[in-house]
C-alpha cells in the first residue's frame, strides 16, 4: 500500500480504523472499476475477495488493459453451397459401413437406381470451446468455478482447441476467399426436385387465329334410340316422334349388357322381355312380361321383377386357375 501524501489532509483514526481489510481495498479500487469493463470488474471484485493484500498489483494490472485494441470482430459466415456428388459413390460408402458393421455383401444392382447425381452441402467442422483448470485439470461446467477446487478461471486455464493467431486467421481467410470464388465460376446447375409431376398440355395454335386447339382423349359418346321408330333420343327421356318413354328395350349405343343385363337406370319396364328374380330359390329367370310369371327352376308362382341397376360382373373361371395355380407353385414344401 502506498502511503498518504505527506503535508496532506490528516483522515481521522476513527475513519482509517473502519476502512480496514476489504473496505479499505474497494475504496482503492473505485476509479479502476469505474473504467473497467464488465466481465474485468466481476473477475477483477472475486479474485480481490479472495486475496485482499494483492489489491495494489491486480489494479496496476487492470489499469493497462483498458487501454488495449478491441479484439476484431467474428467473421461472417460464407454463403452455403451444393456440390455434385455422383450417387454410385453414396451408395458405395452406405454398402461399405454396412459390411462393416453386419458383415453383409451388397451388390449395387440390389439397390436402387443409382444412376445421376446428388447434391452436397459442405460445411466447416466445427468444435465447441472446452477450459481445463490448470491446478487439477479438471474441465470447467457452465460457471467460471473448478468444480473440484474451486478456482476460479483465468489466463492460464488452457483452451481447448487453443486459440488461433492473427497468421492463422489470415490464412483461413485466404483460403476460403479462393473457395468461394471457384465455386461461383463452376456453379453446379441445381435441378428442380419438385416431387408431383408437371402435367403436360398438348396444344397447338389454331389456324384461324382464334383459341389454341387441345389435346383431349377421344370418348364414345353414348346414344339411345327409340325402340319404336328408331329415333335417336336427344337428351331427353321421351322421344319427339312418337312420344314413347324411354324403356329397358330401347337400344344402347355402345351397349353394355355386362354392366347393365336388366336394363340401364332410368330407364321404364320394357315391353319385349322381362326379368324376373323367383321368391323362393332366388334364381334369375327372362320372359316376356306377364302379370305372373312361374319360376323356370321350381315353378313357383310368387316372382319380383327386377329393376335396371348395375350389376358387377362374374370374375372368368380361366382367370382364378391360373392364380390358384400359381399359389400353389409358390407354396414350399415343410
Amino acid at each position: 500500500m502506498s502511503s498518504p501524501a505527506q503535508g496532506g489532509p490528516s483522515v481521522p483514526k476513527e475513519k482509517e480504523k473502519e476502512k480496514k481489510g476489504l473496505g479499505k481495498v474497494l475504496s482503492r479500487m473505485k476509479t479502476v472499476l469505474k473504467k473497467a469493463g464488465g466481465d474485468r470488474r466481476l473477475s477483477t471484485i472475486g479474485s480481490k475477495a479472495d486475496t485482499p493484500t494483492a489489491g495494489a498489483a491486480a489494479a496496476a494490472d487492470t489499469a493497462p488493459a483498458s487501454s488495449e485494441p478491441a479484439p476484431p470482430a467474428a467473421e461472417a459466415p460464407a454463403a452455403v453451397e451444393a456440390t455434385k456428388i455422383p450417387r454410385s459413390h453414396i451408395f458405395a460408402e452406405r454398402a461399405k459401413k454396412l459390411g462393416e458393421l453386419y458383415g453383409l455383401e451388397l451388390k449395387p444392382s440390389e439397390w436402387h437406381s443409382t444412376e445421376g447425381h446428388a447434391l452436397r452441402v459442405e460445411k466447416p467442422i466445427r468444435m465447441r470451446v472446452h477450459r481445463k483448470c490448470h491446478l487439477c485439470s479438471t474441465s470447467f461446467g457452465l460457471g467460471k468455478e473448478c468444480p473440484q477446487c474451486r478456482h476460479v478461471r483465468c489466463k492460464d486455464c488452457p483452451r481447448v482447441p487453443p486459440k488461433r493467431t492473427e497468421v492463422e486467421r489470415e490464412e483461413s481467410r485466404k483460403k476460403r476467399a479462393a473457395m468461394i470464388k471457384e465455386r461461383a465460376e463452376n456453379a453446379p446447375i441445381i435441378p428442380d426436385w419438385d416431387p408431383t409431376p408437371k402435367k403436360i398440355v398438348l396444344k397447338r395454335p389454331a389456324k384461324t387465329g382464334n383459341q389454341d386447339l387441345y389435346y383431349r382423349k377421344p370418348r364414345q359418346r353414348v346414344r339411345r334410340n327409340c325402340c319404336q321408330c328408331q329415333r335417336l333420343l336427344q337428351g331427353t327421356k321421351t322421344c319427339e316422334g312418337c312420344q314413347h318413354t324411354r324403356c329397358t328395350d330401347c337400344p344402347r349405343d355402345p351397349p353394355k349388357k355386362d354392366k347393365y343385363p336388366y336394363g340401364y337406370p332410368g330407364d321404364a319396364p320394357g315391353t319385349r322381355v322381362g326379368h324376373y328374380q323367383c321368391a323362393a330359390c332366388k334364381h334369375i329367370f327372362s320372359t316376356p312380361p306377364t302379370d305372373a310369371p312361374a319360376c323356370v327352376k321350381c315353378s313357383h308362382a310368387q316372382c319380383n321383377r327386377l329393376t335396371p341397376k348395375k350389376v358387377e360382373p362374374e370374375p372368368d373361371p380361366e382367370i382364378l386357375k391360373s392364380i390358384q395355380a400359381k399359389i400353389e407353385s409358390l407354396k414350399l414344401d415343410k
